[in-house]
C-alpha cells in the first residue's frame, strides 16, 4: 500500500517525518510513506500558504499510484481548504482512504459528506512526538496493513463518526457538515477549559439532536486549563445533560482522545475483516 503524507493545517519536520518512515520500513514491509514535500513549508502558522495546502491535498488525492491520504499533523488550517479541495477532487480521490483526526477532522467530514472515499479517525505521525507515541503510529499502520484491532471497540450496527469536538462544532451550519442522521457520533477534547467543553456540549448535543442523530459518545477531555474556581461538573455528567436536554440519546463512553491510546473509527460502518 502506498501512503500519502499532507499538512493541511501545520508544518512537520524533516527529522520526525524520518523516524516514521523508519518505523514502518522496519515493522511495516507492505506500507510505503511519501511525505509530500508540503508537509515541511511554514508560513506564519500554517504548513505553506492556503493555495499551496490545498494543492498538495490534490495532489496526493488525485494521484491514482497512493492507495491513501494521512495527515501529517492537526493544529488549524483545514478549514481554509477544505471547501475547495472536494470540489477539485478527481476521480482517484473516491477510491482512497482518508486518515487523521484534530483538526483534519474538517476534511474528513467534508470528504464523508461529499461521499469521496473512505474516511478514518486515526493516529496521526506527529503522535509519535508524544511519550511512547510509536504504539499510536502502529496502530494506524497496523490498520493500513489489514489488522481491526486497534478499532474503537464500542462499534455495533450503526454508522459512526469520531471528531475533536470544537471541530465538530466549527463544522455545524456550515456546507462542510456532513448528514449525521442515524450516526453515533464519538467526540473528544483537549485543551479547553471546562466551561467552554460545557458550552460546546449545547450546541453540539442540540445540533445532533436536529440532524436525527443515533447518539453521543464521549471520549477523553484532556490537558483542561485550571480555571479560577472548580466548575462543578466533570465532562460526562456535561455530556449526559445536553444530551438530555436536547433529546440526544447518551451512549456512554468512546476510546478515543488526545493521546497514544487514541483508537481508530472508520466512518459509517467498521469494516469486520
Amino acid at each position: 500500500m502506498r501512503v500519502a503524507i499532507c499538512a493541511p493545517s501545520t508544518p512537520f519536520t524533516r527529522e520526525d517525518a524520518a523516524r516514521v518512515v523508519a518505523l514502518a520500513g522496519a515493522e511495516f514491509a507492505s506500507i510505503a510513506l511519501d511525505f509530500h514535500e508540503q508537509c515541511f513549508a511554514v508560513e506564519g502558522h500554517f504548513a505553506g500558504s492556503d493555495a499551496v495546502r490545498r494543492a498538495a491535498f490534490l495532489d496526493c488525492a488525485n494521484d491514482p499510484a497512493f492507495d491513501a491520504v494521512w495527515f501529517v499533523r492537526g493544529g488549524y488550517g483545514a478549514n481554509r481548504i477544505a471547501a475547495d479541495a472536494v470540489a477539485q477532487a478527481g476521480a482517484a480521490a473516491r477510491d482512497k482512504l482518508y486518515l487523521g483526526y484534530s483538526d483534519g477532522g474538517t476534511l474528513l467530514g467534508a470528504l464523508y459528506g461529499s461521499g469521496i472515499g473512505q474516511q478514518v479517525h486515526a493516529p496521526m505521525p506527529t503522535d509519535l512526538r508524544r511519550t511512547g507515541g510509536e504504539a499510536a503510529v502502529r496502530r494506524t499502520l497496523g490498520f493500513l496493513s489489514g489488522a481491526r484491532d486497534g478499532i474503537e471497540p464500542s462499534a455495533g450496527a450503526r454508522p459512526r463518526v469520531a471528531f475533536n469536538l470544537m471541530t465538530l462544532a466549527m463544522l455545524l451550519g456550515t456546507p462542510l457538515m456532513p448528514d449525521l442522521a442515524g450516526h453515533e457520533v464519538l467526540v473528544e477534547e483537549v485543551a479547553e477549559y471546562d466551561y467552554a467543553v460545557d458550552r460546546l456540549l449545547f450546541h453540539v448535543c442540540h445540533a445532533l439532536a436536529g440532524q436525527g442523530a443515533a447518539g453521543l459518545r464521549l471520549g477523553r477531555v484532556s490537558d483542561v486549563p485550571e480555571n479560577d474556581r472548580p466548575f462543578g461538573f466533570a465532562p460526562e455528567a456535561m455530556a449526559r445533560h445536553w444530551c438530555g436536554v436536547a433529546g440526544l440519546s447518551f451512549l456512554g463512553s468512546a476510546d478515543i482522545g488526545h493521546d497514544i491510546d487514541n483508537k481508530i473509527v472508520p466512518f459509517g460502518l467498521a469494516p469486520r475483516e
